[in-house]
């Protein structure tokens, strides 16, 4: 089953340590590149993060980020370091006595100096063991939602197959037309010249510029790379690399059968061939 990377996950937990919220927003990247916002008290969980994103995501830009809310009650009680404050107001007295004047600082100034107030330590383990609970959910939700995604654009990707394969059949019934039209003008440019219209010099003009207009292995390469890429969409595994390389393969070939035709009809199958196929491969940029 093909995935989309681009997805978007919320999930939502409320305990009695509070609440937390993770979401997950995945668009398209050639590799997987994470980038984690974490409440500063649950900073310790980035590394479990990022394993477990490496775990079940193979590519895609993913941010992903954790609110908590701590429950009333259960933000840690301050506590005033006594002997900080002490080393502070000794300090100050002597920064007086050098200048010869006291400034006695206010009870709110020296809340406001780093260091003084200290929260004591919380017990965080029920809070980290429920995050990674809830990212593991958040995380089923992304992947189903690259599911459904990729169910999407399977059927858009196949649908384009399916025009594409339309467009070789056109232009390989187009083809003797073409060599009818050829013979023709070459017939008709003997008699111009006033040349005698020799059956075997006119065989020799008409094969080489057969030659030079064959599109036959074009036209078979086309239909296997089309081929390939359905094949490819049945795999359950990521396929975006593969079909992004497809794409080039089947570019080259339209570019090849446009540079060769030396019929309208035969020229607009080839541009539509090119339209069909950047379509392809801009749908392609967003599957894992």
């Amino acid at each position: 089953m093909i995935k989309s990377m681009t997805a978007f996950a919320r999930e939502t937990q409320g305990a009695p340590f509070g609440e937390l919220t993770w979401e997950l927003r995945s668009v398209n990247h050639r590799f997987l590149e994470p980038h984690i916002r974490l409440p500063e008290e649950l900073r310790a969980l980035e590394t479990a993060v990022r394993d477990r994103l490496a775990k079940r995501l193979q590519r895609g830009k993913v941010d992903c980020t954790l609110r908590y809310d701590p429950a009333v009650g259960v933000v840690g009680s301050l506590r005033v370091n006594r002997a900080y404050v002490e080393q502070l107001l000794a300090a100050g007295d002597e920064i007086s006595s050098l200048i010869g004047r006291s400034a006695e600082p206010s009870a709110f100034d020296l809340l406001r100096w780093p260091g003084v107030i200290q929260e004591q330590e919380r017990d965080l383990d029920q809070v980290t063991d429920a995050a990674l609970h809830l990212l593991d959910q958040a995380l089923s939700t992304l992947l189903q939602t690259r599911a459904r995604e990729g169910e999407r654009l399977g059927a858009l990707l196949r649908e384009r197959c399916d025009r594409l394969q339309e467009s070789v059949v056109r232009v390989r019934a187009r083809l003797p037309q073409v060599m009818a039209g050829v013979r023709k003008r070459l017939a008709d440019r003997f008699v111009e010249l006033r040349a005698e219209l020799d059956a075997g010099r006119l065989e020799q003009e008409l094969a080489l510029v057969a030659a030079r207009l064959d599109v036959d292995e074009e036209l078979d390469r086309l239909e296997a790379h089309v081929a390939e890429v359905r094949a490819v969409l049945t795999r359950d595994e990521p396929v975006g690399r593969r079909l992004d390389f497809l794409m080039q393969e089947l570019n080259r070939e339209a570019n090849t059968l446009g540079s060769k035709s030396a019929d309208v009809e035969v020229t607009r199958e080839a541009v539509e061939m090119k339209v069909l196929i950047e379509q392809l491969r801009e749908q392609i940029q967003n599957l894992e």
